[in-house]
């Protein structure tokens, strides 16, 4: 039997372990984790190595008592997927499978690793036999059939219902189970708890399964590591043991002494409290959309209308949405809880119940394709056509000074401007590889390339790094992301790079004022999302010539 192979980013092959090497591998982790239980230290299992996952993994296996000694030892499991196997043997020569702006990402992987050894990877499930506690970070996505009409998705708990099967096939009967996933509100205890049971009597354990929630609040960027650890976390047990369980694991590996720990009654509040916590962000950022819409028709800057109701305390945190919500929480928590209520608690009033949250994902879904029609519009006002045009999209990431892609706003940019016959290219700072767009044949039924046509040579897409030899020839920018290299540009150095005048799309309030009428004088067409008032100073630049 031939191996196959799982590629790393960077390119390299590793090959899938075959069946004779599972038992292997279990004698070695048996072998590691008697003697850290010599030492005392507890066996974590983590479930799942991907952006929360690998680092929660790390933190864990940081872990020290009041006396500076290690009090865990971490097995990370990854299923050894064509996909994802890669991960293993790169965590375990002590690097991170996750790129990070974070330099304590790559230091907690070296230090847990290859220096005290509390922490390696592992491809075979039994690890979970030897575990004390198990953290599960396996994915729960929300899979979209329309685009902007969140209501007809569902959830894919596919994943996580397995990794629930068997972890109540393997554990010891009184390990505790940790649901670190956001899931919808009642998966853990009416989907995953009833599977544990079911699997704890099948197995003939009289126990009940020891089951907790506590949802990760990670935000990728400079800070990655601390919004994990040094964070306020939300936590809740199925029964009052694992609550207890739960609550203690989570003081000794979290600094919760800074940043108090607050225990709900029952896990269907502390998934509600997760998924309330991002709708109410996303439908703030959607509610921004229809004054972009107005400010753009009636000659208002929005930008400086939320600089000045940012001023007031009360009003601080309002934000300008760019050209779309992305990460991995907000385009699509608020459809977990819309699609627990009907299929998980029963009701069918859903849709009548819910109206802000579906909206608001609907519309920063497709906020992007705004940014297409300006573009168009740019090019079209200085005698040019979408079709056939030269555009380098600046910022493929969804947040600034990140190299976090998914679900950006920037790929509904690409896809629909791709649709309409440009010819895009993408520079970004932070990014080496667009997963979605280089690898959206991989899992086409959810690639956002399904709602459009046109896209096959889009897997060709490679992120450039030299920003002068991208502008060159280009018939339009777009600045989709305020990366702090994009802030600094000046309009001179963009046309000359360019080769002469093009149109220039600000997506994000990146262009103060004076840079915005420096295009006009180079000749350049300046559209923006949310910003009027550049028609008043393209006629300002006019009158003067």
């Amino acid at each position: 039997m031939e191996n196959k192979y799982s590629v790393s980013p960077a390119g390299e092959k590793f090959p899938i372990p075959m069946p004779e090497e599972y038992d292997t591998e279990l004698q070695r982790l048996k072998n590691l984790a008697d003697e850290a239980k010599s030492q005392g230290k507890e066996i974590v299992v983590v479930m799942g190595l991907g952006f929360v996952g690998i680092v929660m993994a790390a933190i864990v296996a940081d872990t020290k008592d009041e006396n500076g000694n290690y009090t865990k030892f971490v097995i990370g499991y990854q299923r050894p997927s064509a996909r994802s196997h890669w991960k293993i043997p790169v965590v375990n020569r002590g690097e991170s499978p996750v790129k990070a702006e974070d330099p304590e990402v790559e230091e907690l992987i070296i230090r847990t690793v290859a220096e005290a050894k509390t922490f390696v990877a592992t491809f075979n499930s039994d690890c979970l036999k030897l575990a004390d506690v198990v953290v599960v970070d396996v994915q729960c996505d929300y899979s979209k059939t329309e685009m902007g009409n969140m209501r007809t998705g569902e959830t894919d708990m596919a994943a996580l219902e397995a990794s629930m099967r068997t972890i109540g096939e393997k554990i010891p009967p009184h390990a505790l189970t940790l649901i670190e996933t956001t899931v919808a509100p009642g998966t853990t205890e009416f989907v995953a708890w009833p599977i544990m049971k079911k699997a704890f009597a099948k197995r003939g354990l009289k126990e009940t399964p020891l089951l907790s929630h506590s949802f990760e609040r990670v935000m990728p960027g400079k800070e990655y590591v601390s919004s994990i650890r040094d964070f306020w976390r939300v936590c809740s047990g199925c029964n009052k043991e694992a609550r207890d369980k739960v609550e203690k694991f989570l003081h000794e590996v979290l600094n919760t002494k800074e940043f108090p720990l607050t225990v709900m009654d029952r896990p269907i509040e502390s998934e509600t409290t997760k998924i309330v916590e991002n709708s109410y962000r996303a439908s703030i950022l959607a509610f921004i959309n229809e004054w972009s819409l107005f400010a753009e028709r009636n000659g208002v800057d929005l930008i400086k209308v939320i600089d000045a109701i940012k001023m007031r305390p009360t009003h601080n945190n309002m934000i300008f949405p760019g050209p779309g919500i992305g990460g991995y929480c907000l385009p699509k928590d608020g459809g977990l809880g819309y699609w627990a209520y009907r299929h998980i608690l029963g009701f069918e009033d859903g849709d009548n119940v819910f109206k802000i949250t579906p909206t608001s994902i609907d519309i920063n879904d497709t906020r992007g394709l705004h940014v297409a029609e300006l573009t168009r519009d740019a090019l079209r006002n200085m005698g040019r056509y979408i079709a056939g045009s030269d555009v380098l999209l600046c910022g493929a990431s969804y947040r600034q000074d990140v190299g976090d892609t998914r679900y950006s706003g920037s790929e509904m940019v690409v896809r629909k401007l791709t649709e309409m016959g440009a010819e895009i290219h993408v520079h970004d700072p932070y990014v080496d590889n667009w997963y979605e767009l280089e690898n959206q044949d991989l899992d086409p039924e959810h690639s956002w390339s399904r709602f459009f046509r046109n896209q096959n040579h889009l897997t060709e897409t490679r992120v450039l790094k030299d920003l002068p030899k991208a502008l060159k020839g280009v018939d339009a920018l777009i600045l989709a992301v305020p990366h702090s290299e994009y802030l600094k540009l000046n309009p001179e150095d963009i046309v000359k790079w360019a080769g002469g005048p093009i149109a220039v799309v600000d997506a994000f309030g990146i262009l103060p004022d004076d840079k915005i009428r420096r295009y006009f004088e180079l000749g350049c067409e300046v559209k923006a999302l949310g910003r009027g008032h550049i028609q008043r100073l393209k006629k300002e630049i006019k009158n003067k010539e």
